[in-house]
């Protein structure tokens, strides 16, 4: 988030001018602005929706009325005092009685005009959704795993059986038959070749992680994708060359992104089709590791985005689920597994998408090895 730089001389919300607080007021996530006591001194409407109050309980108000003192929030401000550069928390909860718990991204901005004051920005339905569905999607994956294991065994034995048997009924009825054990002999394939491509989700041995240098990576995987089910697209890199290592493991993150590059391939038109393939470095970007108070920072931030013509609606709430695909031939296995290596690599992985501009954001760790 970039530095903001608004005025508000005074406690009313719109302080600032007509055109500021209609602004303020237009933006649907909740915006508060602290002085350097951490008191409200402007809010938009939104914020009193949020906060289930109105503007008066809130204006002049310390944010510790509503917010528990102990909120992580209050670090992350004092952090912003303190660097005086902008800082994203994603995963932090707010709760009282009124409002109750919200798991939301908080983005806190130094104001340029007034020492000590912050403007805090709450996203409720942004990444912090996301990552709720990602215990989701990681749930949804051991699910798959269980049932590879289930069909490993109660399956694919009996599908052999069924499958040589037609072999030999192959070779012994009329011919104007055997268009029907040809076809049994195909569905049978078809059957334990989706059971192996699941089978991936039952490895459960421990992943072997260490410095990778992403732009390896994705060079790696353009080559492949610039040599098969890519070549009629256009490629473009826009890499940031100082970045440091990925803490993760070489192979499965070319699986990631080799999935991601595959499915923008396909949804690309077939003139003037562009993949384009981005990496930077986002300061302040933390996690909170579940289960415990721990955060990791995920500053590595690879992007793949096409100009296909999105990702339809309707899809969207269970696009990393198993078995979910728009493709005829798909298995809808391809973004659970990506969802599913991310995750144990300690990232995170987004998507927005509109006509002719869809793109999957993964945020991963740097390597400690690296002396990030």
């Amino acid at each position: 988030m970039a530095r903001v730089a608004l005025r508000f001389p005074t406690l009313s919300r719109r302080g600032g001018g007509a055109d500021a607080g209609a602004i303020l007021d237009a933006l649907a996530y909740p915006v508060l602005v602290l002085d350097a006591d951490d008191r409200v001194i402007n809010i938009n409407l939104a914020a009193e929706g949020f906060f289930a109050c109105s503007q008066a309980m809130l204006l002049g108000h310390l944010l510790s009325d509503h917010v528990p003192e102990d909120s992580p929030l209050f670090s992350l401000v004092r952090m912003v005092r303190a660097e005086q550069g902008s800082r994203t928390e994603y995963g932090l909860a707010l709760e009282n009685p009124r409002m109750g718990r919200r798991l939301v991204t908080a983005d806190v901005a130094p104001m340029a005009d007034r020492p000590g004051a912050v403007v805090v920005s709450l996203h409720e339905r942004s990444i912090a959704v996301k990552l709720d569905r990602q215990l989701t999607h990681r749930g949804a994956a051991r699910s798959v795993s269980a049932m590879a294991e289930m069909l490993a065994h109660e399956v694919k034995n009996p599908m052999s059986g069924i499958r040589g048997a037609a072999q030999l009924l192959d070779q012994t009825v009329p011919p104007e038959d055997r268009t029907l054990t040809r076809l049994i002999i195909d569905e049978v394939d078809r059957v334990v070749a989706l059971v192996d491509r699941m089978e991936v989700f039952s490895d459960s041995r421990p992943m072997q992680r260490g410095p990778v240098n992403i732009h390896q990576v994705l060079e790696h995987v353009r080559r492949v994708a610039q040599n098969g089910f890519a070549r009629r697209v256009r490629m473009v890199e826009r890499y940031d060359p100082s970045l440091p290592p990925v803490f993760g493991n070489r192979d499965q993150l070319i699986q990631v992104f080799l999935n991601l590059v595959k499915n923008a391939a396909e949804a690309v038109p077939e003139e003037g089709g562009e993949i384009l393939l981005v990496t930077g470095y986002q300061h302040g970007v933390r996690l909170q590791i579940a289960g415990s108070d721990a955060r990791v920072q995920l500053p590595l931030v690879v992007t793949v985005q096409d100009n296909g013509p999105g990702i339809p609606e309707d899809l969207r709430p269970h696009l990393f689920d198993p078995f979910v695909t728009t493709k005829v031939n798909g298995s809808g296995l391809g973004l659970a597994l990506v969802a599913k290596i991310v995750g144990d690599h300690g990232g995170v992985i987004e998507f927005d998408s509109q006509p002719r501009r869809t793109l999957f954001r993964v945020m991963l760790p740097v390597s400690t090895e690296a002396g990030a």
